[in-house]
């Protein structure tokens, strides 16, 4: 087995206990130790990245116990990719954080670790129990990250983030036992073997098991009407937090890409392609819900928080099609969205930074300080974030509008994500005007001219151009990369590699079994 695997889940563990236990009293060697793992996290995921794209899954039995009776982590193209995504994210997010936002709070280096650990298990698992424990891990992490500083709002915005999704864990265990109870498995290779054969007066319950593990994931991932808890807890909590966030709702994403591609694939007889008349028409009310949303908005950090609802329906509207090509394209748009969108919660912390009680409200003020680099800086962003040409924005939904055009439901897909990315670049231009245009003609007053001479540091800069550069880097190289999500899709729709490796070869059965094998045959 290949011991590389278990990295990405044990490195941030051991290094969590070590900042609790050795290095809570010194800041200064916690941020040393934090950064060193993240990036040695970074590592891993890249090299995982580098063996995955050859097509060749790799599997790691825990205690040696053979699936389906061991928990098992998987490694193939997404669950690397995922792991690359959140490897770079959380750099840039930590790299944001030292700038003095860990200080805020206790343990703040303890919990991003333990969320990292909780992120790369859920990825890499291949045990649908197992999923739900790493859900468990990472939202007991963000729990404590979300209320990192303290506040009312953060305490308010805090509780609903908990009570909601506790609830979504109890719905999680009620669907596992009803799938459970009709398979009698819970790892997703077998259930992808197990399935087919469940008899017909077991299939209610089995799709329903299904149905409700697809409300739960998109608890998870914000989709309409599971949403209203995100706007209220992004724009709540700390900034560097709120970009982290980011990946949380893909997590709900990628937990319906691998399940119901794998368990509830073409193959799955009367249950197949489940959640596909569910997930579209959720999807597509999602993107006009935030992006409606973000035109309504009167500060940028709801603005962005709301961007992040309509971007995880733009993600699963080409997921619901269940089509290789609209995969690939939706896994484009999820790297995107998840950069561009932590790029706009840092930017928008450091606008309000630089116009002092008048924070971040779309309201006349006067210029802020540093106006022309902040402009510059979040006109970028908003070209990547609405999907306009040339940055990766434009080309993921270009790609999403291109693998869906033979579904059933192309016209009304293309006018919804077309008219709603109008209104994305309404509610930006908007935004834009009122922070860096408009503003030009107010008074400045005092504390304007103060703000204007004070010296603000350059690592919360250089961090936001990082994620822009991301941007930009995504966008020269797509010919690569979507080379390797096209890859990765064909993975996800030809799962064979998949279970073969997980459960070893899996016999052929003879439709026509021979006389000495029949029950008459017996003596």
């Amino acid at each position: 087995m290949n011991h590389w695997l278990v990295v990405p889940v044990i490195l941030p563990a051991l290094v969590a206990g070590i900042l609790i236990l050795a290095l809570r009293h010194d800041i200064l060697l916690q941020r040393i130790t934090s950064i060193a793992s993240t990036v040695a996290c970074l590592g891993v995921g890249i090299g995982l990245l580098v063996q995955a794209a050859g097509g060749i899954v790799e599997v790691y039995e825990l205690g040696n116990w053979p699936a389906p009776f061991g928990i098992v982590f998987v490694l193939d193209r997404l669950s690397a990719l995922m792991l690359v995504l959140i490897g770079t994210l959380a750099l840039f997010v930590i790299l944001y954080a030292i700038n003095g936002w860990d200080r805020r709070g206790r343990h703040f280096h303890a919990l991003f670790q333990f969320q990292l650990m909780g992120l790369n298990g859920a990825f890499l698992t291949g045990d649908l129990f197992n999923l739900f424990v790493w859900f468990e891990v990472l939202l007991l992490a963000s729990y404590g990250l979300m209320l990192h500083g303290s506040g009312a709002a953060r305490l308010k915005a805090g509780t609903h983030y908990v009570i909601i999704n506790l609830t979504g864990s109890t719905l999680f265990l009620v669907g596992v036992a009803l799938i459970y109870g009709v398979t009698g498995t819970l790892n997703m290779a077998d259930l992808a073997v197990k399935i087919p054969a469940v008899p017909v007066e077991d299939q209610a319950i089995l799709q329903a098991g299904g149905v409700i593990l697809l409300l739960v994931f998109g608890v998870k991932a914000a989709l309409v009407p599971l949403h209203f808890w995100l706007p209220t807890t992004y724009s709540a909590t700390s900034p560097p937090i709120a970009a982290l966030f980011t990946i949380m709702t893909k997590v709900g994403a990628y937990a319906i890409i691998r399940f119901y591609t794998l368990a509830f694939g073409a193959d799955a007889g009367e249950a197949s392609w489940l959640a596909g008349p569910w997930l579209l028409p959720l999807a597509l009310l999602t993107v006009v819900v935030g992006m409606v949303g973000a035109l309504a908005c009167r500060s940028l950090r709801w603005l962005v928080a709301f961007v992040v609802v309509g971007s995880i329906g733009v993600i699963l509207v080409g997921v619901a099609v269940f089509e290789e090509r609209a995969m690939a394209g939706a896994l484009y748009y999820l790297v995107h969205s998840t950069l561009a969108s932590a790029s706009l919660f840092l930017l928008a912390e450091l606008i309000a930074e630089r116009r002092g009680q008048d924070g971040d409200s779309l309201t006349l003020k006067p210029m802020p300080a540093q106006g022309d680099l902040m402009s510059g800086l979040f006109f970028l962003s908003a070209i990547a974030v609405a999907g306009l040409p040339p940055l990766s924005g434009f080309i993921g939904k270009l790609l999403i509008l291109d693998g869906v055009r033979d579904s059933g439901h192309a016209a009304l897909i293309w006018a919804t994500i077309l008219i709603t990315s109008l209104l994305l670049i309404v509610a930006l231009a908007r935004a834009g005007s009122l922070v860096f245009w408009k503003c030009r003609i107010a008074e400045a007053t005092r504390e304007s001219r103060e703000l204007a001479g004070r010296s603000y540091p350059v690592l919360p800069i250089v961090v936001v151009a990082g994620l822009i550069g991301s941007s930009v880097a995504l966008t020269v190289f797509a010919g690569p990369a979507m080379t390797y999500l096209e890859a990765a899709s064909d993975q996800l729709f030809r799962p064979t590699d998949y279970i073969a490796t997980v459960l070893g070869p899996q016999p052929v059965l003879d439709p026509e079994p021979t006389l000495a094998a029949s029950p008459e045959a017996a003596p």
